[in-house]
């Protein structure tokens, strides 16, 4: 075993990991990247096939954006937001609240920035900012907040209460506070009806008619009559996530805010893995035409390199907690390393490479790929459902296609493939049975279909054999 593989072991504690599998075997230890090549400390080379846990868009070793954090760091690294402005945050700011003000003039305009460390402190903030100003604002004393059924925002307490994965979240029940949910728009598995079939030779669908917004629409008037609205609805737009890349049929999210609003909630967004062109439209809300009040940006803001964090919001929202001293209505909260200037830096490198027309050309044509080779995974019997928005997919593995039986989440399926696909020399992970493909930006068409080929290889060597 390899030195650095011995002090992992020894030392390290790894998120949503069960260590006793862990330190069964010899962990792969990454030393260097280019593009969309990983390399270990024993030379061998694998292919980011989720872009580093979502994060990584341009590829690893980006020059341009290697070079903007050199520059800044002959400048600085960190001075504190508490009290101080900096250069790197300020036109960092301008930038994204000009990225979501789309010219479609979307109201309400988000023109306030807070920055905070990652996915889960901007859905933080975000839920703290809505919770103040719906009390201020005199909608509610005890504002409660609606959610969907599958969500994940994020691990900090006030996230975790937002979230609806009982595997995550369950065991710490007693910390959580409580928030309701309605049901995800899990066309797949939908209870009431199949909005699309499958496969060619699966016919039995019928029309969709809408049944998971009548609920959106029952929960919020149910909660209206008891006399204490909703003050926010929490999405995450066009595709949830960690519930196993559910995408929403077209047209759900423009549906489901229209009844927000309606009720006069406001609209949480977390676009933490959908931002930055994931989905194809730079944020996913606005492909809809939707533009929520709090707009929750992580993972790919830097391109994937610092840790670093954005929640956009109104000036009605930031209006709510100017006041006099004395009245203490500052928004108590903040981090060490809000503002950092090297991850501002790296940020507004990564916006400019995003922005550049080589880069639109290459996602339109790297999305197209990406489809043309998940069309090749149809034959395998162990393939339930291929889902793909933008530059994200989600291949859902099932016991049985026709019945769409899923396998017992403790026959590990998902990692046993993840695991075969790595002795192929590509890297990913799964959600459950959901094998999950999300390349960055400067993956080739070559490299996709070695991802794809490795996958429909890794499925028929595991699954042949079920038991192992």
């Amino acid at each position: 075993m390899h030195p650095l593989a011995k002090l992992d072991h020894r030392h390290l504690w790894h998120p949503f990991t069960q260590m006793r599998d862990w330190l069964k075997h010899e962990p792969i230890v990454i030393k260097s990247g280019q593009g969309a090549v990983l390399r270990d400390v024993k030379g061998r080379e694998y292919l980011d096939a989720n872009a580093s846990i979502w994060t990584n868009l341009h590829g690893h070793n980006h020059p341009k954006i290697n070079a903007a954090i050199r520059r800044q760091l002959t400048l600085i690294a960190h001075s504190s937001a508490l009290g101080f402005a900096n250069e790197p945050a300020s036109l960092l700011a301008a930038r994204l609240v000009k990225k979501a003000s789309p010219p479609s003039r979307l109201q309400p305009k988000l023109n306030k920035v807070f920055f905070s460390d990652n996915g889960s402190t901007a859905m933080e903030v975000a839920l703290k900012l809505a919770y103040e100003h719906a009390q201020r604002s005199g909608r509610s004393n005890r504002p409660r907040f609606l959610t969907i059924d599958g969500s994940y925002h994020g691990d900090t307490m006030g996230a975790a209460s937002l979230g609806q994965i009982g595997l995550f979240q369950n065991s710490f029940a007693g910390l959580r506070f409580k928030t309701d949910k309605v049901m995800a728009p899990y066309c797949y598995r939908c209870p009431f009806n199949r909005a699309k079939p499958e496969r060619a030779d699966a016919r039995e669908y019928r029309k969709c008619n809408w049944e998971c917004t009548d609920k959106v629409e029952h929960a919020f008037a149910a909660q209206k009559n008891r006399g204490n609205p909703y003050a926010a609805m929490v999405v995450e737009p066009l595709i949830q996530g960690a519930a196993g890349m559910i995408p929403q049929p077209k047209g759900w999210l423009r549906r489901v805010s229209a009844i927000a609003r309606n009720h006069g909630a406001q609209i949480i967004a977390d676009e933490v893995m959908t931002g930055f062109g994931r989905t194809g439209t730079f944020f996913a809300s606005h492909s809809e035409g939707v533009q929520p009040d709090f707009l929750c940006l992580a993972k790919g803001i830097t391109g994937g390199y610092l840790p670093m964090a954005a929640t956009l919001t109104t000036q009605a929202v930031f209006d709510s907690f100017l006041g006099e001293y004395a009245e203490f209505k500052t928004f108590f909260h903040g981090h060490s390393f809000t503002g950092n200037q090297l991850g501002a830096a790296a940020a507004l490198a990564s916006l400019d490479v995003l922005e550049s027309s080589a880069s639109i050309k290459a996602r339109r044509s790297l999305e197209q790929s990406l489809r043309t080779e998940l069309e090749s995974l149809w034959p395998l019997q162990h393939v339930g459902d291929i889902r793909q928005v933008g530059l994200i997919a989600g291949i859902e593995l099932v016991r049985n296609w026709r019945k769409r039986e899923p396998f017992d989440l403790r026959e590990r399926v998902g990692i046993r493939v993840c695991e075969a696909m790595a002795r192929r020399g590509v890297l990913t992970r799964p959600i459950g049975n959901v094998v999950v493909l999300m390349p960055p930006y400067c993956a080739s068409a070559t490299q996709v279909r070695r991802m794809v080929s490795a996958l429909r290889e890794a499925v028929s060597e595991v699954l042949s054999n079920p038991a192992a």
